[in-house]
């Protein structure tokens, strides 16, 4: 448990001091690893790390180890697998854990980033479009890692970098110039826009002069055409009341609805800073940097007819950022496909001599898809978020009304459940790999599911109802029992779980682990009678882990950007 780890990791820094190995307690801690099988242990301490430091077999270390830690304040056994020192924890250290987790409502949480700040640039929809499965990565995924950094304390800033600028707009303008009217798209609103984008895609098939027209549009645009303006300005009022829809379901917000139009006026300083640094080249009359040396193709800045292309409007956003907000790190969430894109612009800030470059993060993740069929917008082919969400709430409040018709504010627990079955299956595993949605594993009561958790973090809820609150402490003494034991054991991993997640940009870590709780609390619910505990001792302390559940679960949820629920 974290308290033992600590401790332990103590005793190795002081016995490799007093071997003339100088490692902080610190440094020491990230030398521990826990078992997979718990039957090696509750934690681990791999010797092939210290083999080089201490110039011996990583078996004879950990046999030599063995003595020094026996009797150690937490500790049960101490042996020596290979070039492994496995550590088994006493009963003790499962009723402190429960004690210190209900000492703290934010268990899990640090101050380590109190004084700075971090920018994190997601979901960032383009305008006219409603927003479809393919949104909901970048969307929950931003929004997840805005609360693990959250947690431990940071400053964030949740950025919604709008996609409101690019030739696109010229596609718009001229699919709308020609082929609608004010008058459609009051009645039509963002519908018509998206068919008007798919029905100029598909004639731009058959006549490639569109896309010249499509360009023409959009430089008249960035030249301040007063009518493109006012139609661009159309497209913007209609897009943002949809999105607000869809934020207002997930529970979202954001601090800053900056987007690209934002900084055109602030790209032609950027060009001139890449010319003035030497960084800008002409290649067949389009403006570049290289990055040969960096292994990439170039980045392109201007096209031939001088119009700025995305990695000028991202530089710009960047610098901007960095002066308006003075940022440790800004994260962006976006598909695995534009990882090249954001590979090459941050190498040109790096190259214009800003150090804070080393700052910018891109998050991939990858692509979703329902039933095998990916998604794209120039086809039509989408599957509406919002749509997605309504029928999730829709079948949960069928299963819903049939387990437990007499429950109080169904709606809303349907829609907390719902929406949350949406948001947990988009984050249940890595983000960088493919996923395809479907319902059953989705709203799966029993299962690796959103429901599930949501359920289990109720059931916890309910043993504190039906006991009448917490009892005030732990009984002197208690000797858990094996299923008590490991459902302590891993709620008080819940502070390194945190830990990775923010590590590795992966809040998948989060979910996973969950799970991981939730099936840990339901066999020691199965196997572990606890308000009708024969002992008194018994019971309290099951109810009060049964608290330290709760506790874990609903601040994992929280970190998920899932809504807890009291009952299900």
């Amino acid at each position: 448990m974290r308290d033992n780890k600590t401790i332990l990791a103590e005793k190795l820094a002081s016995l490799l001091d007093g071997q003339g190995v100088s490692l902080t307690a610190a440094e020491a801690v990230g030398l521990f690893e826990t078992p997979a099988d718990p039957k090696l242990g509750d934690l681990a301490l791999p010797c092939f790390k210290l083999a080089k430091l201490l110039r011996s077999a990583p078996p004879k270390i950990a046999s030599d180890l063995v003595g020094a830690f026996a009797g150690t304040a937490g500790i049960s056994k101490v042996e020596a697998v290979g070039g492994y020192l496995n550590f088994f924890y006493d009963g003790a250290s499962a009723v402190s854990a429960v004690d210190e987790i209900l000492q703290n409502e934010r268990f899990g949480s640090s101050d380590e980033g109190n004084g700075k700040t971090v920018c994190l640039d997601f979901s960032s929809p383009n305008i006219a479009k409603r927003f479809h499965l393919g949104h909901l990565g970048t969307t929950v995924i931003g929004n997840a890692l805005r609360n693990l950094f959250d947690f431990h304390g940071y400053r964030t800033v949740a950025i919604n970098h709008l996609g409101d600028w690019g030739t696109q707009f010229g596609k718009l303008i001229y699919a709308y110039q020609n082929w609608s009217s004010q008058e459609k798209l009051e009645q039509g609103g963002i519908t018509e826009l998206e068919k008007l984008y798919v029905r100029f895609c598909t004639a731009e098939k058959e006549d490639p002069s569109l896309t010249q027209a499509a360009r023409d549009a959009f430089h008249r645009l960035e030249c301040g055409d007063e009518e493109c303006l006012r139609i661009w300005k159309t497209f913007k009022d209609i897009s943002l009341p949809e999105y607000q829809k869809t934020y207002d379901l997930l529970g979202i917000t954001f601090d800053s609805y900056v987007g690209e139009a934002f900084f055109s006026d602030k790209m032609p300083a950027v060009v001139e800073e890449l010319r003035e640094k030497g960084l800008l080249e002409l290649d067949d009359g389009a403006s570049v940097v290289r990055l040969d040396e960096e292994g990439m193709p170039p980045c392109l800045i201007l096209k031939r007819d001088g119009s700025t292309l995305y990695p000028a409007r991202d530089i710009a956003a960047a610098i901007w950022r960095k002066k308006t907000y003075d940022f440790e790190k800004c994260i962006y969430v976006t598909s695995a496909g534009q990882s090249l894109h954001f590979a090459q612009w941050f190498r040109v800030v790096r190259k214009m001599g800003y150090d804070w470059a080393d700052g910018l993060v891109h998050v991939p993740y990858g692509t979703m898809s329902v039933g095998g069929e990916k998604l794209a917008s120039r086809t039509g082919n989408v599957v509406l978020l919002e749509d997605l969400l309504s029928e999730a709430i829709r079948k949960c409040e069928q299963v819903i009304a049939e387990k437990h018709p007499d429950l109080p504010n169904r709606e809303e627990t349907a829609k907390a459940v719902g929406v949350g079955a949406v948001v947990f299956n988009a984050l249940s595993n890595s983000r960088i790999k493919d996923s395809d949605f479907n319902w059953e594993d989705a709203l799966s009561f029993e299962g690796n599911a959103g429901p599930y958790v949501q359920y289990t973090y109720a059931r916890t809820s309910s043993i504190l109802r039906k006991n009448g609150g917490l009892p005030p402490a732990s009984p002197a003494g208690y000797a858990p029992c094996a299923e008590e034991t490991a459902l302590a054991k891993k709620l008080s991993e819940f502070p390194e779980a945190v830990d990775r997640a923010i590590e590795a940009y992966e809040p998948s870590v989060i979910s996973r682990y969950l799970l991981a709780v939730c099936a840990l609390f339901n066999q020691f619910y199965h196997n572990c009678r606890i308000l009708g505990a024969d002992a008194e001792d018994a019971r309290d302390f099951r109810v009060r882990l049964s608290a330290a559940t709760r506790t874990v679960i609903g601040n994992g949820l929280d970190l998920l950007g899932i809504r807890r629920t009291e009952e299900i």
